[in-house]
């Protein structure tokens, strides 16, 4: 199993190719990430030395309560400026002629402005940890797909994330239920004690949500609960790397699924074509006309269709 990256890859590639070409052009690219978020690159006619990129995300109003504005000035703010179509809620402004010298850097950290945006719920939920607080933390719910959501809650030890996921076919629920146990099982392995605990229920809402309207409840939605515990986000390196890895598990678990249903596709569709050999190998022999007689009258005579008489 491969994991994610948790930047746009097609996004660096197309900022960086913008960045380091010599001579400006005009560009109109509309580009779809992971959870339903659009990129627009995009330059005018009139100023082909100001390259823009507006992104559109569904959940922004969500993670606003959560301090994305205040993460959006720290990474991006000399790039920040007023956005203009209504459709998109951020847009990033680009000077072609005042870039820094290392543009590759820049590209690359543009390209992590979902994963920063989602990351604020995690980061206030660690900083709830910090100031050592009794009891649990506000419950921070981010909906960044449709019937679907992450939940975060700190306390004083620990803080817990819960996914929501949705399994719209019968075969993709249960591969899911199958991965999501493996995780659960899997931690029980001496070498991978320090991972995080793993909790997983296919229908019934853990008991940190169960109070929340409108939660569904049937067989095509499943939950899964990770606890954090200090060694995971006490030092800000674990920290970012916890919250890269964290945001893209349920990518990661259905494009794996995808990948196990290919897999079998191809398998079998191999056995198929090995059971299409072995039937035209079983087929008789026909007779040829070559190997038909005739009579005198002038009729075929062909002994292997004639009635044995009693």
């Amino acid at each position: 199993m491969i994991l994610l990256e948790p930047n746009s890859f097609v996004l660096e590639e197309t900022l960086l190719a913008r960045f380091v070409s010599e001579k400006p052009e005009i560009v109109d690219i509309t580009l779809v990430d992971f959870d339903n978020v659009v990129y627009k690159v995009q330059t005018s006619a009139e100023q082909r030395t100001l390259l823009n990129l507006s992104v559109e995300i569904k959940y922004y109003n969500e993670v606003l309560a959560y301090g994305a504005e205040d993460i959006l000035k720290r990474e991006y703010g000399a790039y920040l400026v007023p956005t203009v179509n209504p459709q998109y809620q951020i847009t990033l402004q680009f000077n072609l002629e005042q870039l820094p010298a290392d543009k590759a850097a820049l590209a690359k950290h543009v390209s992590m402005l979902k994963r920063n945006v989602l990351s604020s719920s995690f980061l206030r939920a660690f900083e709830f940890w910090e100031s050592q607080q009794e009891g649990a933390g506000p419950l921070m719910a981010t909906h960044y797909r449709d019937s679907e959501a992450i939940y975060v809650q700190a306390q004083h030890d620990r803080v817990t994330v819960i996914f929501s996921t949705l399994f719209k076919e019968e075969v993709d629920r249960v591969l899911g239920k199958v991965f999501l146990q493996e995780f659960v099982d899997a931690r029980r392995q001496a070498s991978i004690q320090n991972a995080p605990q793993v909790f997983y229920s296919s229908r019934e809402p853990p008991l940190e949500i169960r109070h929340l309207p409108d939660l569904r409840q049937d067989e095509s939605v499943g939950y899964v609960s990770f606890v954090l515990f200090p060694r995971h986000f006490a030092d800000q390196e674990s920290r970012e790397k916890t919250i890269s890895q964290i945001q893209l598990f349920r990518d990661y678990l259905h494009y794996h699924i995808k990948c196990a249903k290919a897999y079998m596709h191809s398998r079998m569709r191999m056995r198929v074509k090995e059971f299409l050999k072995v039937i035209n190998r079983a087929k008789p022999d026909r007779v040829t006309a070559a190997s038909d007689k005739r009579t005198a009258a002038g009729r075929y005579l062909r002994p292997h269709l004639r009635q044995p008489t009693s």
